[in-house]
């Protein structure tokens, strides 16, 4: 029987690892006119800067979970986290547009190893229910101030030093994650091994990737690639003795509540985030280092909130915190919806702190809900399948709130049509947590 370590020092190890993959989705931001202008690249080319790591990382996610379930979590987080430093290091050496989107998709291949599978060692490494819940409000707490940090940095440090930096930082921490990793936390007992799912992940690429890419790319044809992926996945995952996503796990209404509610949450922050860059930065002219401190109050009460998330799941359990972090969630989308071109910067602050804060309250709430439906044994399984659906919203967000704007002509239009529907689907995320998830 394995002792399990639950000091502070595991959960440590684990954020630390976790930080870089949300920041890395969003830092280069406000960083790519400044990695244009010196790699000469064309805007369809710096916009696979961005979407690249975002494709890779919400086609592998799935993947990823069910591998650390079937070859130890541990070792698969480690190797995770060796392949995100090494690319990151490249990516700050690249003289090349081709080589930095290179680097970029072994990012979001590293990200996808570590992110399900650093929840899977939280919930190994913390049995006890309450300290559970406390580990995942730290842990969904770093994961919402990196998001909401990574323009702020992206803009901050390419004014002040230059982009490279923005990856270079990366090497670092992710060293130091590696250490700790191998000193602190204990891998899990082992579990029955059993061959890979070749056919579930190759199915699940084609369902997510074809997703993903039609809606970056406006292709007809990648939504069909979607639909057979998704089709044939379900075919073959029900039919398997040993399937990556047991289908099973869905005849639970938490865990799909839950599953919901992430795909909802990231798709009104992330395609809010997106529209704020180029509002502040096209509408109000600001620098990239002044367009990422105006975002500033997102991440500064992520910490706070995710913290708060993470204590009341604990004493409350995950559904009244979800539904009340979705309300002001929807409420600070609605309000941004009043915002103009010459609306005092002070005025926004309010809007910003409220989506800011019901983030990051309810993803610690909806993580706990997920992994409490799930059996223990699948918890690399669920949290894949949590975060792909995250990863698809943040997709979904983006594309579809990029199309609003574009489609409407004017930019303020598009804007407060968006961030209306993001409101919407907070408040669509609220009812259904209150129809699934049960009181405690």
């Amino acid at each position: 029987m394995v002792t399990v370590n639950v000091g502070r020092w595991p959960l440590v190890s684990l954020c630390l690892g976790f930080f870089m993959i949300p920041m890395d989705a969003t830092v280069v931001a406000t960083a790519l006119p400044a990695i244009g202008h010196d790699l000469g690249a064309s805007p369809s080319g710096l916009q696979w800067v961005l979407d690249g790591y975002t494709l890779v990382f919400a086609c592998l996610l799935l993947s990823a979970g069910s591998l650390g379930d079937r070859l130890g979590a541990r070792r698969v987080f480690l190797c995770g986290l060796g392949l995100f430093v090494f690319a990151s290091t490249i990516c700050g050496l690249a003289t090349s547009l081709t080589v930095l989107n290179a680097a970029r998709l072994a990012q979001g291949l590293g990200a996808a190893l570590v992110l399900p599978t650093s929840l899977a060692l939280i919930n190994a490494s913390y049995p006890d229910r309450a300290a559970r819940a406390r580990a995942i409000g730290v842990w969904g707490g770093m994961g919402g101030i990196a998001a909401g940090l990574g323009p702020v940095l992206g803009g901050v440090l390419t004014g002040w030093i230059g982009w490279p930096v923005i990856f270079f930082l990366n090497v670092p921490v992710g060293i130091a994650a590696i250490v700790l990793t191998l000193r602190t936390v204990v891998a899990p007992s082992p579990k029955e091994r059993v061959g890979l799912d070749l056919p579930g992940q190759v199915l699940s690429i084609m369902a997510v990737g074809g997703l993903a890419f039609g809606l970056i790319e406006n292709a007809l044809w990648a939504f069909a690639v979607a639909v057979v992926g998704g089709i044939g996945f379900v075919v073959v995952e029900a039919r398997r003795r040993h399937p990556m996503l047991p289908l099973s796990l869905f005849r639970s209404k938490e865990f799909t509540g839950s599953v919901l509610v992430g795909a909802a949450i990231n798709t009104g922050f992330y395609g809010e985030l997106f529209l704020l860059s180029l509002y502040f930065q096209h509408i109000r002219l600001f620098t990239p280092m002044l367009a990422g401190l105006a975002l500033l109050p997102q991440p500064g009460i992520a910490s706070l909130a995710s913290a708060l998330g993470g204590r009341h799941t604990a004493r409350f359990g995950p559904r009244p915190v979800m539904i009340i972090g979705l309300v002001v969630g929807a409420l600070g989308l609605f309000a941004m919806g009043l915002c103009g071109k010459d609306t005092p910067y002070w005025l926004l602050v309010v809007p910003l702190l409220a989506i800011g804060f019901g983030t990051a309250y309810t993803m610690p709430a909806a993580t706990a809900a997920t992994i409490e439906a799930a059996p223990s044994d699948k918890a690399g399984t669920a949290s894949g399948a949590l975060n792909s659906s995250r990863q698809v919203g943040s997709t979904l967000g983006v594309a579809v709130f990029g199309a609003l704007v574009a489609g409407a002509g004017d930019f303020m239009t598009g804007y407060r049509l968006s961030v209306l529907v993001g409101g919407a689907v907070f408040a669509a995320g609220a009812v259904i947590a209150w129809r699934t998830v049960p009181r405690r």
